[in-house]
């Protein structure tokens, strides 16, 4: 129980370090308030551009390295250390409690724990993403698929029904993180992925479609 609380404490508090959130309040605004209202890397790059968005992105697939890595290190012998620290790692990510609890939607993080898990399922579950979204264009898809297949992947690789269920839980808390995503899509107002290369015509669709200056 002690090693339970250890890693969820460690994994959350690491978490809850929200890069993107820093970089708009260095910048003079809150980014929850901002762009898409997502405390993300997603939302730094429509606000502040490619190469910022990237270096928040990394930043938080770093944290859940970093949270892993530690855990790892401080409790050898607990076998829920991986899952634990990762799955509350994310929720920090979510649920930052000095933002009263409304952070980002948990993709890097997630990266970063798969990561963690193996480089080459990392490597594989990342091409098999970016086929879908330029397939799809909406990098919401992401998230709400990865997160529910990785936790399978990773029940199957441990061969452990509990250690699936833990992951599982942040799979559901980003799936319905990404509900507004949803709406949007359907309202024609959500960012396309070819928003990266294309700017200036997804913007003049979304203001087409209705979305105001801070959607």
């Amino acid at each position: 129980m002690v090693e339970f609380l250890f890693c969820l404490l460690i994994g959350y508090l690491i978490g809850a370090f929200s890069p993107s959130y820093i970089i708009g309040m260095l910048s003079g605004f809150d980014i929850r308030k901002r762009g898409s209202g997502n405390a993300g890397a997603s939302n730094v790059i429509i606000l502040k551009g490619k190469k910022i968005g990237a270096f928040c992105a990394i930043l938080d697939i770093a944290k859940a390295c970093l949270a892993i890595w530690i855990t790892g290190k401080l409790f050898p012998n607990f076998s829920y250390a991986f899952p634990v620290t990762g799955a509350s790692c994310i929720l920090g990510h979510i649920f930052p409690f000095y933002m009263k609890f409304k952070g980002g939607k948990g993709l890097a993080c997630l990266g970063g724990v798969i990561l963690m898990t193996d480089v080459r399922l990392f490597l594989l579950m990342l091409s098999i993403e970016l086929v879908v979204v330029l397939i799809v264009n909406y990098l919401c898809v992401v998230p709400m698929s990865a997160s529910v297949a990785y936790a399978v992947i990773y029940g199957v690789m441990k061969q452990d029904v509990l250690a699936a269920c833990i992951f599982m839980v942040a799979a559901v808390v980003m799936f319905f993180k990404h509900m507004d995503n949803l709406k949007r899509i359907k309202n024609g107002t959500e960012v396309h992925f070819s928003y990266l290369w294309n700017k200036d015509k997804e913007i003049a669709r979304i203001k087409a479609n209705g979305a105001t200056e801070n959607e």
